[in-house]
């Protein structure tokens, strides 16, 4: 997987100015400019050239921009992804992903961008496998509200197998895995609770409703402080162990072994990465 962090992403209606112009001063690492749930049907066709404009007129500095499209099963589906293959942008972002059948009806009509998907249907979660391996696909999105519709789930905890399943493919395949929604926004205290517990899974970072969810995010997803001083000890003491002819070393009473290093210097380069956005 790459390093370029992906703690963060807010959805953003394609179709607002003022939410697209306020999305240039968001400390997010993804921007997801929506065309699909949060841009009325009367506005949809509008929306096209309104968040053409905004690409055009830049400003979103090295931020990932990616837009999520209707499904191509739709009225609009197929306009949106000729508009968004003019589009100034890095990725596209297809709903209600079924099948890798899917993804190809969308490769066939943009041929250069990255394709990420909506894992949201009980049977894209059955096909996790199958669609992650798709040879333009570079990340999943969890999209957990349909999909507790779909399940009839009332709790999270109720999809903790399609969440882990998408897991196991996203890694299997090394793309990202972003995390569903929290749609409580004003709940701080539980936004924190679900992004822990979406890092502790193995999630890269997690999508996101309002811009006053950015923070809380970004602290759960990116290394601590702690974490990147334990992994530089962990590095060194492994050096000095192998100086020594030894294979493994150990810090604060933890062995430490080849595999931990590649860990501790993963959380390294992402702290690095992290530090040259949020420096940009």
């Amino acid at each position: 997987m790459e390093t370029r962090p992906a703690r963060s992403a807010l959805y953003i209606p394609g179709s607002k100015d003022r939410a697209l112009d306020k999305a240039r001063g968001l400390p997010v690492d993804i921007i997801l400019f929506d065309l699909e749930d949060a841009v009325a049907p009367d506005a949809k066709v509008g929306a096209r050239e309104t968040l053409t404009n905004a690409l055009a007129a830049g400003g979103y500095g090295p931020r990932q921009k990616i837009v999520r499209i209707n499904g191509l099963d739709t009225l609009w589906g197929a306009d949106d992804a000729a508009a968004v293959a003019q589009m100034d942008c890095d990725a596209v972002l297809l709903p209600k992903v079924d099948s890798p059948a899917d993804l190809d009806a969308l490769a066939a009509l943009i041929p250069d961008l990255p394709i990420w998907a909506m894992m949201e249907t009980p049977l894209g979660i059955l096909n996790a496998q199958s669609i992650a391996a798709h040879p333009r696909l570079a990340g999943f999105v969890m999209g957990t509200n349909d999909l507790a519709k779909d399940l009839n789930a009332r709790t999270r905890p109720a999809m903790m197998t399609a969440l882990q399943h998408c897991l196991l493919a996203a890694r299997a395949n090394r793309i990202t895995a972003l995390d569903g929604v929290y749609n409580a926004f004003k709940d701080d205290d539980g936004l924190a609770i679900e992004c822990a517990e979406g890092r502790d899974m193995g999630f890269d970072g997690k999508t996101l409703i309002h811009p006053a969810q950015v923070a809380i995010c970004n602290a759960a997803f990116g290394p601590s402080q702690d974490e990147i001083a334990l992994a530089e000890r962990q590095i060194a003491a492994f050096e000095t162990a192998e100086a020594e002819g030894q294979g493994v070393a150990v810090v604060d009473g933890k062995i430490v072994e080849n595999l931990h290093v590649v860990t501790a210097r993963a959380t390294l380069a992402k702290a690095a990465a992290i530090a040259t956005l949020e420096n940009s």
